[in-house]
């Protein structure tokens, strides 16, 4: 199913403000920098931004979100931004149960007890961790690109050259030259994907820069170069997640109502009728393609996101 675009003229020009005042809070492994907005009293989203962007991806979510009623939490990941390990010796650990960890820990460090977990690529990792392995806390998942769990034990089977092509940077980042680079030219590297997974955005610099220097946090290497290894077992895990990278082996089903979400013109994944992650979602679950946006979804049409998380929102 398709959504028109929420702009005549394609995708639109981002919004030009911040989120801000940043708040920040102990949560487990992390002093967690995050924007809040909406009624303190409102129903619960997190919005849960990916690699290589920040927060920002939900400059205009957020505000249409509280505007209708929402509390809208919006946390830097680990590695980005403000937010920081609080203790030197932590692995800086990229892993996908170590970044679902962090959401969870985030609603109980705000006493949070269940909201709408919404995001894309990390994020929408994230999201669909938290609604896999504690469907309790969920109230609904929005997720752009369906299942994101990623099958760690299946990562090295191959997929059509076209398919390759666009995970440069993936395989760029398992040697040392790869790490060197992201930490000589995070910003060229940053901009390079955006064009490509978004290729129909019309950002400029300063939407550019306003999240690029999120990517300038000390651990922002050492996590995104983990988190790339370690999804094709070739970097181990912190053990502190072994169990639940256990329970995330198995892949197993969202059972909560889900929206899933497609951009036309995503330049790195592949854009489906959902069919195929079909089996993961056992709830209710509905997956739109939304014209001519790219991989960074919510920034592109946040018209589109926000009316998926507020449908689930009123049920």
């Amino acid at each position: 199913m398709e959504l028109t675009s929420g702009t005549s003229s394609g995708v639109r020009a981002p919004s030009s403000h911040r989120l801000e005042p940043l708040r920040h809070v102990d949560a487990g492994v992390l002093d967690i920098a995050y924007y809040e907005a909406g009624p303190a009293d409102g129903p619960v989203v997190m919005l849960m931004h990916g690699f290589p962007y920040d927060i920002h991806s939900f400059v205009d979510v957020a505000p249409r979100l509280a505007a209708q009623g929402c509390r809208v939490i919006v946390p830097y990941l680990r590695g980005y931004g403000p937010t920081r390990f609080r203790d030197k010796a932590t692995p800086r650990s990229g892993e996908q149960a170590a970044v679902g960890a962090d959401m969870m820990a985030l609603m109980d460090a705000l006493g949070i007890q269940r909201a709408v977990f919404a995001g894309y690529d990390w994020g929408g990792r994230a999201a669909c961790i938290g609604a896999a392995l504690w469907p309790e806390r969920c109230i609904g998942l929005v997720s752009v690109n369906s299942y994101l769990i990623q099958d760690i034990a299946g990562a090295m089977a191959p997929a059509r050259p076209e398919r390759e092509v666009p995970l440069w940077y993936q395989y760029y980042f398992q040697i040392e030259r790869g790490r060197a680079g992201l930490a000589a030219n995070r910003r060229g590297i940053a901009k390079i994907l955006w064009q490509q997974w978004s290729p129909n955005w019309q950002f400029d610099d300063a939407c550019f820069e306003r999240t690029a220097v999120a990517h300038d946090n000390p651990d922002y290497v050492d996590v995104v170069i983990h988190s790339y290894r370690h999804r094709y077992g070739l970097a181990e895990g912190d053990p502190q997640y072994a169990g639940l990278q256990r329970r995330l082996a198995a892949l197993p089903p969202i059972t909560v109502s889900a929206i899933t979400l497609d951009g036309a013109g995503d330049g790195v994944a592949v854009v489906t009728d959902g069919s195929a992650s079909a089996p993961k979602f056992t709830g209710r679950r509905s997956h739109h393609v939304i014209p001519r946006a790219g991989h960074n979804l919510p920034q592109e049409e946040p018209e589109a996101f926000a009316a998926a998380v507020m449908e689930l929102v009123r049920g």
